[in-house]
């Protein structure tokens, strides 16, 4: 019964981890391929440029200084985006590396449960030895 009952909450953790990997894999997968869709271009950078209401308050050459440095990193962005699709055979491989060593540390614990529960069961199957 014991044994049953270990084996079955092992598989019930197995599909929940596989369940877990697959969808984790989906939206990994979905945000790397639409990665260069989802940039904004030079819209996105012009966002992250010094707001107005914080240039009020500082030096008008750190604000040239900070709008040239987010500008001159504009086409390295860009550029980098354009090649994360290309990561998506990695991220398939890697999820299914995670995948296997989460599934092996499951049936690992549940031979180990299984263990115990066989120690256990032994030890309350045998008699008790003649005490001296």
């Amino acid at each position: 019964m014991f044994f049953a009952l270990t084996w079955g909450l092992a598989f019930v953790l197995l599909a929940l981890w596989s369940l877990t990997c697959w969808s984790l894999h989906a939206v990994t997968l979905w945000a790397i391929t639409s990665a260069g869709t989802m940039a904004g271009g030079t819209a996105a950078i012009d966002a992250t440029l010094v707001p107005a209401w914080l240039q009020i308050w500082m030096p008008p050459e750190m604000v040239e200084l900070f709008q040239a440095l987010v500008a001159s990193f504009g086409p390295m962005v860009q550029s980098l985006l354009a090649m994360v699709p290309a990561l998506g055979g990695l991220v398939t491989v890697l999820a299914w590396a995670i995948w296997g060593f989460g599934a092996l540390a499951v049936v690992a614990l549940a031979f180990g449960a299984r263990m115990v529960v066989g120690l256990l069961t032994r030890q309350r199957l045998q008699p008790n030895a003649t005490r001296v």
